[in-house]
């Protein structure tokens, strides 16, 4: 994929390779990488969790406090350590170590959104991916974040080495390539 040579509006990653111009959506991409990373953590039960220096207290529906009681294992076999501390409240004590700087409660929220579609356990190992896509998406690269050239190009060696890296989890690309030719096409070079 090249190497980084600048930031497009705050979202794309501008990269020059032999070929020609490589145009990367940050956010897209860094999505995918974080999310293959959680999935291989599932896989080998490892998945390493950052204890919050203050636990955050948030305040949900009973019903959706009764659904993260019911879901502790989930929780925790993803990272994410939450309590029960009244009826409505809930404390998250730690989180995916990948996704320390995402923001907890929106974290959360989403992931109890996810488990309140899913009717039964079989589902949920089922939808397991569709928590994972949540919980990358929340610890993702946002629009406007300005990215360092170094970090640009870390982006980019961890797509090289990423299973399909070239969709989002949600199917859209991360990535295309405008050739030397593409581009002395749209300049009228060469005629």
């Amino acid at each position: 994929l090249g190497f980084a040579i600048a930031q497009l509006h705050g979202i794309y990653i501008l990269a020059q390779n032999l070929d020609g111009l490589v145009i990367v959506d940050a956010h897209a991409a860094h999505e995918r990488t974080v999310y293959e990373q959680l999935k291989k953590s599932m896989a080998k039960e490892n998945v390493q969790s950052q204890p919050l220096l203050l636990p955050q207290e948030i305040t949900v529906s009973e019903s959706q406090a009764d659904l993260v009681e019911q879901h502790l294992e989930t929780f925790a076999g993803m990272g994410m350590s939450v309590d029960r501390t009244g009826p409505a409240r809930l404390t998250i004590r730690a989180v995916p170590a990948l996704l320390a700087n995402s923001d907890a409660e929106a974290l959360l929220n989403d992931m109890i959104a996810d488990l309140a579609t899913m009717s039964s356990s079989e589902q949920i190992g089922q939808a397991m991916d569709d928590l994972l896509a949540t919980a990358a998406c929340h610890g993702s690269v946002r629009a406007n974040r300005r990215l360092t050239i170094e970090e640009m190009n870390t982006l980019l060696r961890e797509m090289e080495i990423t299973e399909r890296s070239d969709q989002c989890n949600h199917g859209r690309p991360t990535w295309t390539c405008l050739t030397i030719q593409d581009l002395d096409r749209l300049f009228s070079r060469g005629r």
